[in-house]
């Protein structure tokens, strides 16, 4: 691009380069969005539908920027979590995370209609994003059981106050009193006694949420010299609902912390 005397007002761009060598996390985060699983009448306390479009539109990002070794996601946020080596736009950022979210808010919008059928997308959806870098492997597991933990927290919170309000008849105020400095003993004897609910026999993708990384797999295919099909073991993306504070999965894929 030819210069001009314009160009000057380049001088007014500050860096942002995040910090080298270490762990970028980038968390994408719902903006309203108790507003807009109202209007568009998401099932309670959890909804299939829109979870498992949060996991695809997740899965086609880790696809788009393949510095991302690992992804969490619950509810209405996700964090993408890009390795230390990452040079991605020179590690500006600004470009990072507006690509992320931007690409993230594409997909659900681009995606809608194979989750939720002819349900219509009654007003855009809107996504912020953050930037938060950790220096040591210790930090990135502890963010990340800091997220599964919280995973746990809500949903029993949630899935007690809605068998409250859709089948024990409550209002929304009453359950809110009725669960106020309760713990996790305590709700799970009112979901058990009250509506026969067994929390741990909840779907693993409403305790745990839900992980997205690179996993060994087997996979069919046919011999080109012999015709016959033959196994593989290839790293594909995976998305599973599976404990990730405790130290097994961390042995398992000793990989991620390595790359």
């Amino acid at each position: 691009m030819a210069n001009s005397k314009y160009e000057y007002v380049k001088q007014f761009e500050q860096p942002d380069q995040l910090l080298p060598n270490v762990w970028v996390v980038i968390r994408v985060d719902g903006r309203s969005f108790h507003k807009f699983t109202t209007k568009h009448e998401y099932q309670k306390p959890n909804d299939d539908r829109g979870l498992e479009l949060m996991n695809r539109c997740a899965l086609e990002v880790c696809k788009e920027f393949t510095d991302i070794v690992i992804a969490f996601g619950e509810s209405d946020e996700y964090s993408f979590v890009l390795k230390k080596t990452c040079t991605l736009f020179e590690r500006r950022e600004s470009k990072i995370i507006s690509s992320v979210v931007s690409y993230f808010t594409s997909q659900f919008v681009y995606r809608w209609k194979e989750y939720f059928g002819e349900y219509p997308l009654r007003y855009p959806p809107t996504f912020d994003s953050r930037a938060v870098c950790y220096p040591s492997d210790q930090n990135l597991r502890d963010y990340l059981s800091w997220r599964q933990a919280d995973t746990h927290i809500n949903n029993m919170y949630n899935t007690v106050y809605w068998a409250l309000v859709l089948k024990g008849g409550k209002t929304p105020h009453e359950a809110e009193v009725s669960l106020k400095g309760t713990l996790a003993e305590a709700k799970n004897e009112i979901l058990f006694t009250q509506f026969g609910i067994n929390y741990n026999t909840l779907p693993q993708m409403y305790r745990k949420g839900s992980v997205i990384y690179r996993k060994m797999v087997n996979e069919e295919s046919i011999d080109s010299r012999t015709n016959e099909p033959t196994n593989k073991l290839k790293k594909r993306l995976v998305v599973e609902h599976i404990d990730i504070i405790s130290d097994k999965f961390w042995k398992d894929n000793a990989d991620i912390l390595s790359s």
